[in-house]
């Protein structure tokens, strides 16, 4: 059957007028039968303001008896029994990361008849010794029992992840893909992995969950290209940029139109961020025993680096003292946060904020690195001269200044400046009637994080001053 052009026009016409009259309408997301349905505007899918204001204002007050917490309410991170791993199929090559390397491949798809197949670590050396690829062929170990003086460090074990086997002292580059993309056109996610010759726990990187914010990419970079295998204990697994079509497009969404960091765990059965989110965690995250996810500001916004933590819980407390030179904001997430997520699964995790989205910023990045680089060495997995700097505060106490006029925002005050109660911090200009509304400090402070000047709506959260609230027993 053929339509002429002018029905077809005079139908679009019709169908327009009928969905502009209609009232605002909200639609459930299909969700999994465990979890909460939660309405969405049809034309705004769930894009939250900024988790930067976001976890903030929502999160749970200190709690007075975090000295002591009930075993209840306050337990410390225990990490869950994760689930075994799908054999890998072959041995990952060994590779210096800061050597120029094709574009990784994702992982094999699993094999049915898992049972029949021969011992993993057997057939990858095999094999491998077939191909004549030297790198992936272990070099044998000595059976000599150690005297009970002997004092070496444990060798440490393959590390299974992907699909490929990474084996001790070796360094690679892998593949993540969700594996729900239109196949033609899916691409893997690079994942670098620095197994160590000595066992250690296993640290997680991640950034640029939000595609816009480009400072974690660099941080990953360096610490990663630093690391030396031979002299690693423990492994470390960096994802640079996880939501690699949002970062293709300058978009901080996915191409739904989601924000990616609201649906951690995520699921099987859901949306498209539940579906990337549930696979990113099920492939790598669970198997950490730490992670640092790391942001920067949105919305033409900038944080001095900081760390969001949960003070609440005595573990992730304690892991917060390994970074140096790093401000602690405490902060318990909100829920689908990938950190909230990690911590419900038992895994020390915190948000590692620096700068603003859209840019590479020099002294951002310095500081990140500084700061793992001082986790890794708390955390005994690297060894070297590191000098400590005076520590940073710890901010139990935060709150957003918004403006109350739109127009043109100007700051008087930088990012990191103490500020007393009712000092004028900057601005609005009306540009049309040249009034000025000043906008005035809420507390004594110091500014952790602002907007960079621009123009701004009533409402729009412009200072982010972090307070030195008293806790008792300190």
């Amino acid at each position: 059957m053929f339509y002429r052009p002018q029905a077809l026009t005079a139908l679009s016409i019709t169908l327009c007028t009928l969905l502009l009259a209609l009232p605002s309408v909200t639609l459930a997301e299909p969700s999994d039968s465990g979890s909460k349905k939660q309405p969405t505007q049809v034309m705004l899918a769930e894009l939250a303001e900024d988790e930067s204001v976001e976890d903030v204002e929502r999160s749970d007050p200190l709690q007075e008896a975090r000295k002591s917490p009930t075993p209840k309410e306050h337990s410390p991170v225990k990490k869950t029994v994760a689930k075994p791993r799908e054999k890998a199929k072959k041995v990952a090559p060994n590779i210096d990361l800061k050597d120029v390397a094709p574009v990784p491949t994702p992982e094999p798809p699993p094999v049915p008849d898992a049972q029949d197949e021969p011992d993993t670590e057997e057939s990858d050396v095999s094999k491998a010794q077939e191909d004549g690829d030297p790198a992936a062929v272990p070099e044998p170990q000595e059976l000599t029992t150690p005297e009970p003086e002997d004092k070496e460090p444990e060798r440490a074990k393959n590390l299974a992840l992907l699909g490929s086997e990474v084996l001790p002292g070796t360094s690679t580059r892998l593949g993540w893909s969700a594996g729900i993309q239109i196949a033609g056109l899916s691409q893997p996610t690079p994942v670098l992995v620095v197994n160590g010759a000595n066992a250690g726990p296993t640290l997680c990187l991640t950034s640029t969950i939000h595609g816009d914010e480009l400072n974690g990419i660099e941080i990953i970079r360096q610490t990663m290209y630093d690391l030396d295998p031979e002299t690693l204990s423990g492994a470390v697994v960096g994802i640079p940029i996880v939501n690699l079509p949002g970062f293709q497009q300058g978009s901080r969404y996915l191409p739904d139109r989601r924000d990616l960091n609201r649906h951690f765990p995520g699921s099987k059965n859901g949306s498209l961020a539940d579906r990337i989110a549930n696979s990113l965690f099920e492939k790598v995250i669970q198997y950490c025993d730490m992670l640092v996810d790391i942001h920067t500001g949105s919305l033409k916004r900038t944080n001095l680096p900081q760390l969001r933590a949960d003070m609440n819980n005595p573990a992730v407390a304690e892991f917060t003292r390994g970074f140096d030179r790093m401000a602690v904001v405490h902060s318990t997430g909100s829920p689908g946060m990938l950190r909230t997520a990690a911590v419900n699964a038992g895994i020390r995790a915190v948000t590692l904020e620096a700068g603003e989205s859209h840019r590479i910023q020099e002294h951002q990045i310095d500081a990140g690195v500084n700061s793992l680089a001082s986790l890794m060495e708390k955390q005994k997995m690297i060894s070297r001269m590191f000098v400590w700097g005076d520590p940073e505060p710890v901010y139990y106490d935060s709150a957003w200044v918004r403006a109350n006029h739109g127009g043109i925002l100007f700051s008087k005050v930088e990012l990191g400046a103490k500020v007393s109660e009712g000092e004028i911090l900057g601005y609005i200009a009306d540009p049309i009637t040249n009034a000025q509304h000043p906008i005035a400090s809420s507390s004594d402070g110091r500014i952790i994080g602002m907007a960079v000047d621009q123009v701004v709506m009533a409402g729009f959260a412009a200072y982010h001053i972090g307070t030195k609230a008293k806790v008792s027993g300190e």
